[in-house]
């Protein structure tokens, strides 16, 4: 399996970190307060509906720019295509010109294509098939032995993606691993999973099955950010250990 060695930006990560304890620091807030304080409509109101629990969705691949369909007519093969998306997310189509399809499903993109051509054909007959679409992929970050960016052939769990990726490094968080998982343009959800647990106790139950565009972030160990050596100087401000 091939892999990039392009990785998630740190400060990218500290913000969604910080985005994930502002929200449970405002669910605490709003509980303690109670159901008739002023301030829980307010902290609810704040946080998107789809942001409130990491959900497992089985969403449809989206057309994105670079991809390539053929377009097919039952009944007026004359108008049957092969078209790709541009850079803007528009397609020229023979006989009704410019549409912009990036970020539509295929039943979607076959509605926009059957909108578009009821204005020259009766009753139009359209199918869709993805000639050439980005592979389903996730992403390794953080202390794992070969960070980058994976296709994902067939179902893949959270540990089989760190298995993949290389395992954990020494100085990975085990207890602290997270997975990120885009929601919309504008927001992203992220679950933080103790697989140290899971293989402690042989439970894989909770082990997620990732979708595609996941990432996963493994954290740096509070013991792997102490350096492996200390100044002679600063050892004097220890007491001497007695010897018996």
């Amino acid at each position: 399996m091939l892999s990039t060695s392009s990785k998630m930006p740190i400060r990218l990560v500290a913000v969604l970190l910080a985005g994930c304890a502002f929200c449970a620091a405002q669910e605490l807030k709003s509980s303690a307060a109670g159901p008739n304080s002023d301030s829980a409509p307010a902290a609810t109101a704040a946080k998107p509906a789809s942001a409130t629990e990491f959900k497992d969705r089985s969403p449809r691949y989206r057309i994105e720019a670079g991809d390539s369909f053929d377009v097919s007519f039952d009944l007026s093969p004359e108008f049957n295509q092969t078209v790709s998306v541009q850079p803007d997310g528009f397609v020229t189509l023979r006989g009704v010109g410019d549409l912009k399809v990036a970020g539509e499903t295929v039943p979607e993109l076959t509605q926009t294509l059957k909108l578009a051509y009821s204005k020259i054909l009766n009753d139009p007959l359209i199918s869709v098939v993805l000639k050439e679409f980005e592979k389903p992929y996730f992403v390794a970050d953080g202390q794992v032995g070969k960070p980058g960016k994976y296709e994902m052939h067939g179902q893949t769990t959270l540990t089989q993606a760190i298995a993949i990726a290389g395992g954990f490094q020494s100085s990975a968080k085990h207890s602290q691993v997270l997975l990120f998982r885009r929601v919309d343009d504008q927001w992203t959800e992220a679950k933080l999973i103790d697989v140290k647990k899971m293989q402690k106790t042989g439970n894989l139950r909770e082990d997620p099955f990732l979708h595609p565009g996941d990432m996963v972030f493994v954290p740096k160990s509070t013991l792997s950010k102490i350096d492996h050596y200390i100044p002679n100087l600063s050892m004097g401000a220890y007491i001497p250990l007695a010897i018996p």
